[in-house]
């Protein structure tokens, strides 16, 4: 059963940055202090960035070794991409890995997304929301990514991700269902400690 079903057993999950509110609501979770969570999300602009005092929370979640994902936000409304803004968390916070590539339409818009691991697409574009294997064009596109994601798995041990020492970067479009269900497995791997 889901962490975020059982309400006696989910995680306590703290949300820090713009738009939380939203993104907690989308999620469905309650509200967290961040001195009392079990997890936490870091939430990314693509179009302001991440202030000071979100990096400060971030040196503090490291302290204490809590799981925390960053999720990248604002990527239809900004020049800069997915990949760039988490190369830019990479610098600023600590090294992430991208598990997921957004993929988008013709018009530019996001709508999907390739898992690096299983090489599934997404298509939220799709009604209902498709999932089916990469095409051979598709695969060769995120292959160096692909390598890159693996590699850092198996740098990083099982279970780095619960014991706070590896960070995912996840997207998340508002007003649409891309990056919640993906968001939702990670806060299901959180363990829950009080």
């Amino acid at each position: 059963m889901s962490n975020l079903i059982d309400s006696a057993k989910s995680p306590k999950i703290s949300i820090v940055g713009k738009n939380s509110e939203k993104l907690r609501a989308a999620l469905g979770i309650a509200p967290a202090r961040f001195e009392d969570c079990d997890g936490a999300i870091f939430i990314v602009s693509a179009q302001d960035g991440i202030v000071s005092a979100d990096i400060d929370l971030w040196r503090q979640a490291r302290e204490l070794y809590v799981p925390s994902l960053i999720v990248i936000t604002e990527l239809g409304s900004s020049d800069i991409d997915f990949e760039d803004m988490s190369a830019i968390a990479s610098k600023i916070l600590d090294p992430v890995v991208t598990p997921f590539l957004v993929l988008h339409d013709e018009s530019g818009l996001p709508a999907a997304l390739i898992h690096l691991e299983t090489l599934q697409i997404t298509d939220y574009s799709a009604n209902p929301v498709l999932t089916s294997p990469a095409s051979q064009e598709h695969q060769e596109l995120v292959q160096q990514f692909r390598e890159e994601y693996l590699e850092q798995l198996e740098d990083a041990g099982e279970e780095s991700f619960q014991a706070g020492l590896l960070f995912p970067a996840l997207p998340w479009i508002e007003n649409s269902p891309i990056g919640i269900s993906e968001i939702k497995r990670y806060l299901d791997q959180i363990p829950v400690l009080g």
